[in-house]
């Protein structure tokens, strides 16, 4: 999962400010994920964690709902990107469904006192697997609109 976010940010990383951060958001939600996929402390340290991580997760997904999403489909419009526009009505749906269950999960262990939940760890590994899923999703609506919008961009840059 770290690689992947790796090969991301060398990907798009230098296409906007925006993704920029979110890309980096992404990782430090990873390398959360993983840490806490190896165990939670019982006690103060583990609901600290906790808490770290949803605070890291909605930060995540808010960014790309109110932000990240929001720019990628002000510049498919701009660039009149009509294949664009349709990728993202058909993945966003999924990525809205992927947010209502982090929002879930941060709702059920609030200020991180789930973390002597014995179901905890199989809600974590079900949250990783989720976000994997999302990544691709995002990745896959990124790729097509930026290789898009860049080819469009270099047309009109040649014709001048």
């Amino acid at each position: 999962m770290l690689e992947r976010c790796r090969n991301a940010q060398e990907r798009w990383g230098g296409v906007h400010e925006l993704i920029d951060r979110w890309l980096r958001e992404r990782q430090d939600l990873v390398t959360e994920l993983v840490g806490l996929g190896k165990g939670v402390e019982p006690g103060a340290q583990g609901a600290e964690a906790l808490r770290g991580l949803c605070q890291i997760m909605l930060d995540y997904v808010s960014a790309w709902h109110f932000g990240v999403y929001e720019q990628l489909l002000i510049e498919a419009r701009e660039f009149n990107d009509q294949r664009g526009l349709e990728v993202a009505s058909q993945i966003q749906p999924r990525i809205e469904a992927i947010t209502a269950q982090v929002v879930a999960f941060n709702d059920r262990c609030p200020a991180g006192r789930c973390a002597s939940d014995p179901a905890l760890a199989g809600e974590l590994q079900q949250l990783g697997r989720l976000f994997c899923e999302r990544f691709e999703l995002e990745d896959c609506l990124i790729e097509v609109l930026h290789n898009a919008h860049r080819q469009k961009a270099q047309a009109v840059a040649g014709h001048q």
